[in-house]
């Protein structure tokens, strides 16, 4: 299946999302099963498509991907979004990176007692501050020169 891209994951967001916005950016049309039961799952694991037993996965080029973050390298590096150098490289990496720490502190949030949440200010205050702060330096960046030339 060298062709279709085909994503596999649950119907929602989640670690495809950044996946998805990815392609996207990249023009690459793909197809989406959704794994709506447990069956559909552990069909994708005793055929031996899960290397890790863990979704997301994508199929392209005849591979069946796992792991979100080695996903989108190859999806970057195919598609010619992952930097000109190392330097671009390592700078794409350090922005990802944080966008997946802040994503990492949001996704805690629903597996933490509220009274642990309401009482724990720093824990509020740090996704927000967090993302504020690589909102401000995307937007540098993206004036700069480095990602326009």
């Amino acid at each position: 299946m060298s062709g279709k891209v085909v994503l596999y994951y649950f119907d929602g967001r989640g670690k495809m999302e950044s996946i998805r916005w990815l392609l996207a950016v990249a023009g690459v049309e793909f197809e989406e099963v959704f794994l709506t039961t447990r069956a559909n799952y552990e069909e994708l694991v005793n055929d031996g498509a899960l290397l890790f037993h863990q979704v997301p996965m994508v199929e392209m080029d005849g591979m069946k991907l796992v792991q979100s973050k080695a996903i989108m390298n190859y999806i970057a590096g195919k598609y010619n979004l992952y930097g000109k150098d190392l330097k671009e490289r390592v700078m794409i990496d350090m922005y990802a990176e944080a966008a997946r720490d802040i994503m990492d502190m949001i996704m805690m949030l629903p597996f933490i007692p509220p009274e642990t949440v309401k009482s724990w200010k720093k824990f509020r205050s740090k996704p927000k501050s967090a993302l504020f702060q690589l909102l401000k330096r995307l937007s540098v960046l993206l004036s700069s020169s480095w990602v326009t030339s």
